[in-house]
């Protein structure tokens, strides 16, 4: 992997100021975020039209078809109505894993990424497109040929770390046990490329047979698993686990949301902000936190800023921290109490 690489929120900036003119292609590793992007530029752009294109799962079919002019004797090649063109309006196409595409489909896309055109019909001149894949280095099939990479600008994009990963974690509703789980084990987004990971027994490796793996995707997708844990049952919520992150992750988030089940009740905290119990075991305390960075609502800011001023200063800090970096709380900075206990406490952020 090159030692250049961009964050996802630099590379969407890159995209949205330069997408409509240029092609850039992102490579990462297996699960990272890379699709998220093209939800970040709709809401980026509400009145672009968003495409999303498996470029592995299509066929020449699946992109334009000749239409025959008897009269002109001639053959044109309209677009699928999946990429939108007929609407009108300026669109953000994402090719996705188009680097596991067949040769035809490929080439087929070409015109897309570089001229802007889809067999007989042009782009809306404000369209955005844009592409990804995995690194050669990963092992999962990607490559692409000399042609193409000269035709678009390639960056590599670093995994989101722990702390870069919690804000949209946050705003996506990602159980607090999980958020919580990954600001103590950080290690768990790293990549195989960092030579200090190769014992890591969380993350993708390329040279190992894994079943599954730690990553932005896969973590997100436990949500539901821990989710319903009490339904599930210890045994079922283990092997689902197991098979979403891997089982040592599984194993290790498991034992620690344990915990959160000894957490006082949201309902004691903001009825009883005073007395309400406070946890001793620190990671209980993380989980507190960040239970409260993902389902606080504005009506119960008092009583919760109230009660996490009987925490500890370290833990006051995590959620001063994620609470203003998470956009869906900005409402949080208007609030009297937030803002008391800000100035209170600057000297510590």
């Amino acid at each position: 992997m090159s030692n250049l690489t961009v964050t996802l929120a630099e590379v969407t900036k890159l995209i949205a100021t330069t997408g409509s003119k240029v092609t850039v292609h992102m490579k990462g590793n297996p699960g990272i975020g890379k699709s998220s992007v093209l939800k970040t530029l709709a809401e980026q752009f509400p009145d672009y039209e968003p495409v999303y294109i498996d470029c592995a799962d299509i066929d020449l079919g699946d992109i334009a078809m000749p239409v025959i002019n008897h009269e002109q004797k001639s053959t044109a090649f309209y677009p699928n109505e999946r990429f939108k063109l007929h609407l009108g309006k300026p669109t953000i196409i994402m090719l996705d894993e188009i680097t596991k595409a067949s040769e035809p489909v490929k080439n087929m896309l070409l015109p897309i990424m570089q001229e802007r055109r889809l067999g007989s019909v042009e782009l809306h001149p404000e369209s955005i497109v844009f592409s990804t894949g995995n690194l050669t280095s990963d092992v999962v099939g990607d490559h692409m040929k000399a042609h193409v990479k000269n035709r678009v600008t390639q960056v590599v994009v670093a995994p989101p770390t722990a702390e870069e990963w919690t804000p949209w974690a946050i705003e996506n509703n990602v159980p607090a046990e999980i958020i919580a789980w990954v600001s103590n084990f950080p290690h768990c987004m790293a990549s195989y490329t960092d030579e200090s990971q190769k014992e890591n027994m969380y993350i993708y490796h390329p040279n190992k047979s894994q079943e599954a793996f730690t990553s932005a995707r896969s973590l997100a997708q436990s949500g539901p698993i821990i989710t319903n844990r009490d339904v599930l049952g210890p045994n079922a919520t283990l092997c689902a686990l197991s098979g979403t992150i891997g089982e040592s992750a599984a194993r290790d988030m498991y034992a620690y949301c344990t915990i959160a089940d000894e957490l006082p009740s949201r309902e004691s905290v903001y009825s009883s902000p005073t007395t309400a119990q406070v946890p001793t075991d620190p990671s209980a305390r993380v989980i507190l936190v960040m239970r409260e960075l993902v389902g606080l609502e504005e009506k119960n800011v008092e009583a919760w800023m109230t009660y996490l001023e009987r925490l500890p200063m370290e833990i006051q800090g995590l959620f001063g921290f994620n609470i203003v970096n998470a956009t869906n709380k900005n409402w949080i900075n208007n609030h009297k109490c937030f803002t008391d206990w800000s100035l209170k406490n600057s000297k510590y952020f």
